[in-house]
């Protein structure tokens, strides 16, 4: 069941019908790397694209899988997207899913590490990418080397996401291959 609304000004410049509804659906997928996601309904046909500037308005940067929104949507060149939304429901959110653990070889390595790394300081991510499982952060105020983060590390802080700007604190070591994060935690 559409309900139309006022015509506007598609977001991200494609030209399409301009005729906006809302509709609601479930968060298929987003990345907050890349920006953007996809949101499922029953109510139309095909994916309804989610881009990160709609979610300002909810002081949100990313949407976990399996969240109910309700949009307000319009067919554009490459298909149906959401211009803004209107309510977001976490309750249907899926738990993020157990990845498998380290190897003995990986987990001996990191205690090595956690035995020599500093106190915790603050860092600046400077970039961070789930999908490659690995990023970089730097010291705040110094102009020092890149800090190399695993996914692993980022999961057993149990940081939800990592992104640029981003201040947290670190425990840093040297590594085999340069400076390591081995503990992360909120700044």
């Amino acid at each position: 069941m559409r309900q139309e609304h006022a015509t506007q000004e598609p977001q991200s410049g494609d030209q399409g019908s301009g005729k906006e509804f809302e509709v609601s659906g479930r968060v298929k997928w987003f990345d907050a790397t890349r920006g953007f996601g996809f949101l499922v309904s029953d109510e139309v046909d095909g994916d309804i694209l989610i881009h990160f500037s709609i979610l300002r308005d909810h002081d949100r940067r990313s949407l976990p899988e399996g969240a109910q929104l309700t949009v307000v949507a319009s067919q554009q060149q490459r298909g149906l997207q959401a211009s803004r939304i209107i309510d977001i429901d976490l309750s249907t959110a899926l738990p993020e899913t157990p990845r498998p653990s380290m190897t003995s070889g990986q987990s001996a390595d990191r205690e090595a590490l956690t035995e020599n790394a500093g106190d915790f300081e603050e860092v600046e991510v400077k970039w961070f990418n789930r999908v490659r499982g690995y990023g970089f952060v730097n010291r705040l105020g110094e102009d020092s080397p890149d800090i190399f983060v695993h996914m692993e590390t980022v999961r057993l802080a149990q940081l939800e996401e990592l992104l640029p700007g981003d201040q947290i604190e670190a425990r840093i070591a040297e590594g085999r291959k340069g400076l390591t994060a081995v503990a992360l935690r909120e700044g």
